[in-house]
């Protein structure tokens, strides 16, 4: 087995025993981009220079017996929406080709006391704006699983990276489902904190009251081990909550079954429009999940019909108010056509029109006029209202159950370009994943199965929990995994 195939814990492991030194791990995961990188476009920045660097710090403190990080020596890729300093942050979008970000994010921090190694910044729809990771400025990213279909989004370029064995995790961002649908899509595991665990400190924002960063791994514990490392109250990030801190993957040790957990089924998830395969996966999951001990309940979450038109009204609206900021006057790009003659006005439309894609464009247009004079209270302040029942039937549920289990996406991944040049079709990828951002509660995705015809895509089972439940959440999905560990197709080194 390859040092790329070995999961992040068993990394770990090698590292501190020193069986293999941190610069081995880095150069062979580098070899392995080389290798493939060309096929799927996961990464929009590669510093191996940089990560060379910090391997060999690791390596040295080893050598000398010294205390090292929990992550020392472990290469994890960023989604290109989060600062490292002296490292460009593009967002995916030619506004920002060239910032450098002059500070680390949070989570930055965090990993690198943990001696986490950087090894690249990965793709991602402009702005996080798109299930497919077809709107990057710097081209689209393809699935490992079959290169014709969409990897995903918005997250695709961190889902695709750990699903091609580039890396053992990554973080992504999820605003609508960001990280859980590319999860599903590459057949890898996903998970959403609650809204307030994880600092969005040094996260670009797109809609502020949804986006939370989360890691995505190959496994539960490898997602568990970095989510226990970026948690935590920041005091810099307004809206981070002050809770302690589980040890999420030292809760996954000696677990047995699920005995006592109840299971809610939510009718409304099994619609016409999902597909038979991935609706036929998610129920033998509840069957699994029953013989592990667990109690399957119906429940009703009756206000999911109108989870995806609120979240197209509050998302675009707090994205107007928070890309306004990019005028062409104080950083990014501007526009340089006949710049000396213009009025101000000139240079931020000009700016806006080149320096924005079409996606953005749209959504920006969406979140101006539902704010506009006239419209504020029939559009935003209507979808704010709808937005509390949804939370409300969550609170409901949750009375009854531990979990909630529902399908990630209604299908598997589709062909590229399938859905782009139809909106409100690739608006409807998320119509599973919304509720959960608007609720503000954790949400993780793991494989639960292949379609089959021949093509065998990867299909997503969505376990949601109460608010600052993941512990919960990891412990029903680990058991879920285990059980099936060596039923499911897991390698794809296309």
């Amino acid at each position: 087995m390859g040092i790329y195939e070995l999961s992040a814990k068993e990394l770990g492991e090698k590292i501190k025993k020193k069986e293999i030194s941190s610069e081995e791990v880095v150069n062979a995961f580098y070899k392995r981009i080389e290798e493939i990188e060309k096929k799927i476009h996961s990464f929009i920045t590669l510093t191996k220079e940089e990560a060379i660097k910090q391997a060999k710090i690791v390596d040295e403190k080893i050598r000398k017996n010294e205390p090292v990080g929990e992550l020392a020596g472990i290469p994890i890729a960023i989604k290109d929406n989060l600062c490292i300093q002296r490292i460009r942050t593009t967002c995916g979008s030619k506004i920002l080709e060239n910032y450098f970000a002059p500070y680390d994010a949070t989570v930055i921090e965090k990993l690198r006391k943990a001696d986490a190694i950087f090894v690249g910044k990965t793709n991602m729809d402009e702005f996080a704006m798109g299930s497919s990771t077809e709107t990057s400025y710097f081209g689209l990213t393809r699935n490992p699983q079959n290169l014709e279909y969409i990897p995903g989004g918005s997250s695709g370029g961190s889902a695709s990276a750990v699903a091609a064995k580039e890396i053992p995790f990554a973080l992504g961002s999820d605003t609508g489902g960001s990280i859980r649908q590319p999860a599903s899509c590459c057949g890898i595991v996903g998970l959403k904190p609650t809204y307030g665990r994880v600092s969005r400190y040094g996260l670009v924002a797109f809609a502020s009251s949804l986006d939370q960063i989360g890691p995505l791994a190959r496994d539960v514990y490898d997602c568990a081990l970095l989510l226990k490392i970026i948690s935590g109250y920041d005091e810099k990030d307004s809206t981070s909550i002050n809770l302690p801190v589980p040890d999420f993957s030292q809760g996954l040790q000696g677990l047995k079954g699920l005995q006592g957990i109840k299971v809610g089924l939510p009718k409304e998830y099994f619609i016409e429009g999902i597909e038979p395969e991935v609706e036929k996966a998610v129920k033998e999951a509840a069957k699994v999940l029953a013989e592990l001990g667990a109690e399957i309940i119906e429940i009703s979450l009756p206000h999911t019909e109108y989870a995806v038109a609120t979240y197209y009204l509050i998302a675009p609206s707090e994205a107007s108010a928070n890309l306004a900021r990019y005028d062409g006057v104080r950083y990014g790009y501007r526009s340089t056509f006949n710049v000396q003659r213009s009025t101000l006005e000139e240079v931020y439309e000009r700016t806006r029109g080149e320096g924005f894609g079409v996606e953005v464009k749209r959504r920006i247009m969406l979140g101006t006029y539902a704010l506009s004079a006239g419209y504020y209270d029939a559009y935003y302040l209507k979808a704010l209202k709808v937005r509390t029942l949804i939370k409300k039937d969550f609170d409901e549920a949750f009375k009854k159950v531990e979990v909630i289990l529902t399908p990630t996406a209604p299908t598997p991944a589709f062909k590229l370009g399938e859905k782009l040049d139809d909106p409100l079709k690739m608006y409807l990828s998320d119509i599973f994943t919304i509720s959960a951002n608007l609720a503000g509660i954790p949400g993780i995705s793991i494989p639960c199965g292949y379609t089959g015809g021949g093509i065998h895509l990867p299909i997503g089972l969505q376990i949601l929990g109460k608010p600052f439940t993941e512990e919960t959440v990891l412990k029903v999905a680990y058991a879920y995994e285990q059980t099936m560990n060596g039923k499911r197709i897991t390698d794809n080194d296309k």
